[in-house]
């Protein structure tokens, strides 16, 4: 067993929990000390109850004192992500115009941990609105890597994969519109998953067929993916999509035999995706972990040719319908980069709207044809290494200019445009020990499967299990323009 409470994983730690060799109470007082000992560097907790959570915990030892039944879950201490509502505490989204919102009920994912045995302590930063792949806003300033404190930790999910690289917690929930599970699991070296559409169900007042936003796990296993997607998927009435995947799916064998597994890899998507030559030297190097388990690889890549149509007029569309009433009544305290999201989905016409439509009919039959020949795509998670927190965004990727602060997130974003399942696995560390992410696809609703193979890598190379050493000293950060 790991020496320090921080080090354990969900599922180690919950039946340390269940054996009574932990109490659910020195389980929350490690991480509560954690807290207190990385946010000063990191800046990654911007919400934190600490007499609620020692309740919560104190519960949740009588209840293991009772001998009853105990859900998976049980006594796990959790901050979660500040998008998702959570019911009596702050829920701010990263904006000033929500500073003092305080939500009635918790989202689904969220009243999904709680009935699972979650010890909810807090909450993780995020970038205003969980717009763009770097978490900083104007009412908590910037959230740093713990590998590296003076660089980015990715985002939207950005305070999620600091939270659990810097050993605060083993599993957060996050969400993932173009790539914010993935990218800052890619920065901050831990697990994101992006599941398939409706497997953890979105309840909207706004768009129930809302398809292109997720919620979804990070972690430092794979393991404790599967075991938080056991106890968060599955349907719910207010969503109207396919049934999705029963959640005992989750809780079947994580074992899998990669000989003649197929996998097609790019290095940038058949597009021109610019990647970092770095990154891309050190992926093909990892990519002969799977040919050692059997595997064959070749380059191959699925027809993304109108994946960018189709993100970018989907994701326009959704902040239209979701932030426009906001932007109306408080626009003047909301980064421009909202703005420009939802004016750009404001201005779609009933043509573009066809065109989207056709293009992703199109798109999806060229992924279908890819996965008639292959089982896996392999792909960089981020076209970039962690980079300069005080920038809103890279200027440039591989020397190509960024004109939008989503250009230097497109190996995410185009992956998000076909619906399939994501996964970003450790792939290793640059020369400057900076994490780097392997990101992994498979069909539609074969998500069980994909954490196997992921799981298979992982058990190949355990580059999580590398802690970070997080310095004392606050690194002083104003974020400029790119």
């Amino acid at each position: 067993m790991p020496e320090t409470i921080g080090e354990l994983s969900a599922v180690e730690l919950t039946t340390a929990i269940r054996k009574k060799d932990i109490s659910a109470r020195e389980a929350l007082a490690d991480h509560l000390d954690r807290i207190a000992d990385v946010n000063p560097a990191i800046n990654v907790v911007v919400t934190i109850d600490p007499e609620g959570a020692q309740s919560l915990a104190h519960q949740a030892d009588q209840l293991t004192a009772s001998g009853a039944e105990l859900p998976p879950l049980h006594g796990l201490p959790m901050t979660h992500k500040d998008t998702n509502n959570t019911a009596g505490m702050r829920t701010t989204q990263g904006s000033v115009a929500l500073r003092d919102f305080v939500p009635d009920a918790d989202d689904l994912i969220i009243a999904r941990l709680k009935a699972a045995g979650v010890v909810s302590s807090g909450k993780s930063n995020v970038p205003e609105f969980g717009a763009g792949s770097h978490t900083f806003n104007d009412l908590f300033g910037t959230t740093t890597n713990p590998y590296a404190p003076a660089l980015s930790a990715g985002g939207s999910s950005g305070g999620v994969a600091a939270v659990v690289a810097s050993r605060v917690q083993s599993i957060g929930d996050g969400s993932d519109m173009g790539g914010s599970l993935r990218i800052p699991a890619s920065f901050c070296n831990v697990v994101g998953f992006r599941p398939s559409t409706a497997v953890i169900p979105m309840p909207s007042d706004v768009n129930a067929y809302a398809w292109l936003g997720r919620t979804g796990p990070m972690a430092r296993t794979v393991e404790d993916i599967a075991l938080f997607m056991s106890v968060t998927a599955g349907p719910d009435p207010r969503v109207p999509h396919p049934a999705g995947l029963d959640p005992e799916v989750f809780r079947s064998s994580l074992e899998t035999d990669m000989r003649g597994v197929r996998i097609g890899w790019s290095r940038d998507f058949g597009i021109g995706v610019p990647v970092e030559p770095e990154i891309l030297e050190h992926l093909e190097r990892q990519l002969r972990v799977f040919e050692e388990l059997g595997a064959i690889v070749e380059e191959a890549t699925p027809d993304f040719s109108e994946a960018d149509l189709v993100f970018g007029n989907t994701r326009a569309m959704d902040f239209a319908a979701g932030l426009g009433p906001l932007l109306e009544r408080a626009g003047d305290v909301i980064k421009p980069e909202v703005h420009w999201n939802v004016n750009k989905g404001l201005a779609l016409t009933a043509r573009d709207l066809i065109e989207t439509a056709a293009a992703r009919t199109r798109l999806e039959a060229g992924v279908q044809s890819f996965f008639g020949r292959y089982d896996l795509f392999a792909s960089p998670c981020a076209q970039v290494l962690p980079f300069d927190a005080t920038l809103r965004y890279p200027a440039s990727v591989a020397g190509v200019p960024s004109e939008t602060y989503l250009d230097w997130m497109r190996s995410a974003c185009v992956l998000s445009a076909t619906g399939l399942p994501v996964l970003s696995v450790p792939a290793g560390f640059s020369a400057a020990g900076l994490p780097i992410g392997l990101q992994l696809a498979s069909n539609h609703y074969t998500d069980m499967q994909l954490l196997r193979w992921g799981r298979a890598f992982e058990q190949q190379t355990g580059y999580a299990a590398v802690a970070p050493v997080i310095p004392n000293e606050v690194p002083i950060l104003t974020t400029t323009s790119a």
